[in-house]
């Protein structure tokens, strides 16, 4: 019998190649801080920095996400914020009155700010031996992107802010049904920490993108067993609470800019995203119905072609 050999159909995607991701690694930063880090990607692609939010460790960037932006040309940087997941966990402590003061608007001193948290992220880049990248951050990491951007404008190649706002008390408000959730003190606890984890989601989530529940309890489990730190929350929420007003500020940034907002967001209403987009000369502003304050993987294609292109206008 003649022996058959399988043709490609010239329609059948090829199988992609393995992205390369390396260990989690111990970067020093200064001031007695060490982050935590992975890298997705070649070496050589163009540097991209992903910073998460309030009390979000690095693998709330998900993996594929990691992975279609490297696939994009990037060479993908993620990383734990201090106080968060394995990086360095401040010694402070911080009176829950406090926050209250600070959420009502009254004067407070934070251990430690915006600023700080954009000298880590320098650092991190100079750990890398990287003299600029360019910068994407999430809710409060755009914060921290969005003042890497007017601290180091020769570091930031261009800045892409999700789900954030310029720091303007008038502008990217939590919704009010919010508030209980986010003063209330945390119980202890692994199972305590899914739960809570789940039903905070089910506030804040995209109701258009909707994701299992199994998957955003499994999150939250990952989470919690590679390291939480409730008081770390809430330095990072002072830190948030204190914030100055960029806005006039942000009219002298020059890169490239890219902002990005879900129309459902209860977290940070659109309002923050539309003023960060307005602040900024020529930032171009991608306005998503049905997106809360998460990353649902049903945009994942979206994001990383509006990334791409802001890198594109560097």
């Amino acid at each position: 019998m003649p022996s058959r050999s399988r043709t490609t159909r010239s329609d059948e995607a090829p199988t992609p190649a393995p992205i390369p991701v390396s260990e989690e690694l111990l970067a020093p930063v200064g001031r007695g801080i060490e982050l935590c880090y992975q890298t997705f990607g070649d070496p050589d692609g163009d540097p991209l920095l992903l910073v998460m939010g309030l009390g979000g460790p690095m693998t709330w960037w998900d993996p594929e996400l990691c992975r279609d932006l490297a696939r994009a040309g990037f060479h993908v940087i993620r990383f734990d914020n201090r106080d968060t997941g394995r990086s360095t966990i401040v010694d402070a402590k911080v009176a829950r009155g406090a926050v209250v003061r600070a959420f009502a608007g009254g004067r407070v001193r934070p251990p430690y700010g915006l600023g700080d948290l954009a000298d880590d992220a320098f650092g991190l880049l100079d750990h890398l031996g990287l003299a600029s990248a360019h910068v994407v951050g999430v809710s409060m990491g755009g914060m921290i992107a969005q003042t890497m951007a007017i601290a180091g404008p020769d570091r930031v190649r261009s800045l892409t802010s999700i789900m954030s706002t310029t720091g303007k008390r008038t502008v990217g408000w939590q919704h009010p049904s919010l508030y209980p959730s986010l003063l209330a003190p945390r119980k202890p606890g692994r199972d305590a920490y899914i739960r809570g984890s789940a039903a905070f989601w089910r506030l804040t989530g995209s109701p258009a993108y909707p994701q299992s529940i199994e998957a955003v309890e499994k999150r939250a489990a990952d989470t919690y067993d590679r390291g939480t730190e409730p008081m770390g929350v809430v330095r990072q929420m002072l830190a948030v609470l204190t914030q100055p007003n960029r806005s006039s500020r942000l009219h002298g940034v020059r890169v490239p800019t890219l902002v990005v907002h879900g129309l459902a967001d209860k977290m940070v209403h659109v309002s923050g995203g539309r003023a960060t987009a307005a602040a900024v000369p020529g930032a171009e502003l991608l306005l998503v119905d049905g997106m809360g304050h998460d990353l649902p993987p049903a945009l994942f294609e979206t994001f990383v072609a509006a990334i791409r292109r802001t890198a594109d206008r560097a």
